[in-house]
Formats: structure tokens, C-alpha cells, sequence
């Protein structure tokens, strides 16, 4: 019982750390983010750190793959509902993160895509791991436009890996404007202009 009991204070920490560690990386970026900032917030002894992390860089790459987890989750659990044609399950994806930036109060964003811009040029580590996660995501769009193609609500004549690679660098440079505007503007005109100009039967 002592020894589950351990197990799981080692999870919760290690989460807590993670968790921590999420929002700060999302409101200062990685270089501005200390260790000894993360453990504070996570209220965690600084020498825990090292028993879950290798490194800053270890650490920032789990947060990474756990925001991409998180990300790559909804969109599993949006776009294949079959329930929806691949549009409108698109489009329940789109609206489902309208309401949480509004949540938010704009300050939330894409954690992959705030950090690929400020490490891509410093850290090839990081610049691949995220070069990796836009690509798992963009497979997603994809195939969510190919059915679309099937069932006639997209056009046949676009290529529709070239649609997805699109929509993701929309959908990355909207959620960047929300932040910096502190506005949900930026996000309505991408989902205007994406469902209604070039999403089109």
C-alpha cells in the first residue's frame, strides 16, 4: 500500500511540474523560463526536478509531447465522428477552440507552435520534435479533406495535402494574432475565410 502510495506522489509531482511548466513555457517561452520558477509553482523540492527530468531540454520536450498528445487527442475525437460529415466535424473542432481562447481571455495558443518559433533557429532538437508533431497533425487535416473530397463537400480538383499544410499555417498564424492582439478576431476571419472562400464544394 506504502508503495502505491509513493507511485502515485511521484506522478502527482511529476505532473504538477509538467503542468507548471506548460504555463509558464506558454506565457515567457523557454529561454525566459528558470527551473527553479517551474519547481516554485509546482510547490515541488528543486532536487525532485532531476529524478523526473535529464535536463531543462528533457523537460521541455515532454511538455511538448504532452500538449501534442492533448492537441492530436481532440482531433481524434472531432474528426472522426462519423456521426458528422468531415466538414462539420471540422468545424466542431474549429469552434470547440473559439470557445476555450475565449475562455482564456487570449492568452492560451499553440504550445508547438510558440516554441518551434523561438528554438527552431537555436535548438535542432527542438526544431525536429516539433517538425515532427505539425506533420502528425497535418496527416489528420488530410484525411479529414480527403473524405471530404469523397462525399462532395470539397472540391475534386485541389490537392488536398497542399489544403492541409495551408490550413495548418492559418490555423498556427491565427492562434499567434489571438495572443498578440489579445483578441478572438484574428481566429473568427480564419474561420470565415476558411469555410466560407476555401472550403468549397
Amino acid at each position: 500500500m506504502n508503495g502505491q502510495l509513493q507511485i502515485m506522489n511521484k506522478e502527482a509531482s511529476r505532473g504538477a511540474l509538467l503542468e507548471a511548466g506548460r504555463r509558464i513555457l506558454m506565457e515567457k517561452g523557454y529561454n525566459n523560463t528558470g527551473i527553479q520558477e517551474v519547481v516554485q509553482a509546482a510547490e515541488v523540492p528543486k532536487g525532485s526536478f532531476y529524478y523526473y527530468f535529464k535536463s531543462k531540454e528533457d523537460f521541455g520536450l515532454q511538455i511538448i509531447d504532452g500538449f501534442a498528445q492533448s492537441y492530436q487527442n481532440r482531433l481524434e475525437k472531432y474528426l472522426t465522428d462519423k456521426t458528422l460529415s468531415p466538414l462539420a466535424r471540422l468545424r466542431q473542432h474549429v469552434d470547440f477552440y473559439c470557445q476555450m481562447l475565449e475562455a482564456m481571455d487570449y492568452r492560451s495558443g499553440c504550445l508547438v507552435g510558440t516554441l518551434g518559433q523561438e528554438l527552431a533557429n537555436q535548438h535542432d532538437l527542438f526544431r525536429s520534435r516539433v517538425a515532427e508533431v505539425f506533420t502528425e497533425w497535418r496527416e489528420h487535416y488530410e484525411n479529414c479533406f480527403r473524405e471530404a473530397q469523397q462525399v462532395g463537400e470539397l472540391a475534386q480538383h485541389l490537392d488536398v495535402e497542399a489544403i492541409a499544410d495551408f490550413y495548418l499555417s492559418a490555423w498556427e498564424g491565427a492562434m499567434l494574432q489571438v495572443k498578440v492582439t489579445r483578441s478572438i478576431l484574428p481566429f473568427k476571419r480564419f474561420i470565415q475565410v476558411m469555410f466560407e472562400q476555401v472550403l468549397k464544394p
